[in-house]
């Protein structure tokens, strides 16, 4: 769905990432991936928790990257894989001080999503979508 109200544009969808690694094995995790136009070079992952959501930012290049080659350097790495039913699936890690988490999600959620952030705001035009004086505004308001 491409949600638009008056100031910005957005998208999201939701997938199923499947937890892989010795404690949470298998264990399914529904998260909602969104992007917007107001911050043209991120994605997010909100992951719903008992103790509140989790929300994750990345660059939206590693998803688009991460389809067909491993990237990612730092907190955030995606890679294609096949996964464990045989379908073509990504691998995300995400890693902090407190942990990582190794998830894989079927590739043609995470294809929709970036193709639908692409109608959105095209590769190599993100720097048209930034409101350079907004964000001044919020550095200097901290």
């Amino acid at each position: 769905m491409i949600d638009r109200d008056w100031t910005t544009a957005s998208v999201r969808r939701r997938v199923t990432m499947r937890c892989i690694g010795d404690t949470a094995q298998g264990v399914a995790l529904d998260v909602e991936l969104g992007y917007s136009e107001n911050d043209p070079y991120a994605v997010t992952a909100s992951f719903g928790t008992r103790h509140g959501t989790i929300v994750w930012a990345f660059a939206r290049d590693l998803l688009l990257d991460g389809l067909v080659e491993p990237v990612g350097d730092g907190d955030v790495s995606v890679w294609p894989a096949v996964g464990m039913r045989d379908d073509a699936c990504v691998m995300i890690e995400f890693r902090s001080p407190d942990g990582e988490l190794l998830v894989e999600t079927p590739s043609r959620g995470i294809t929709e999503f970036v193709n639908r952030s692409l109608d959105l705001v095209p590769r190599e035009s993100e720097s048209a979508h930034l409101d350079v004086d907004r964000l001044i505004d919020q550095l200097l308001a901290v």
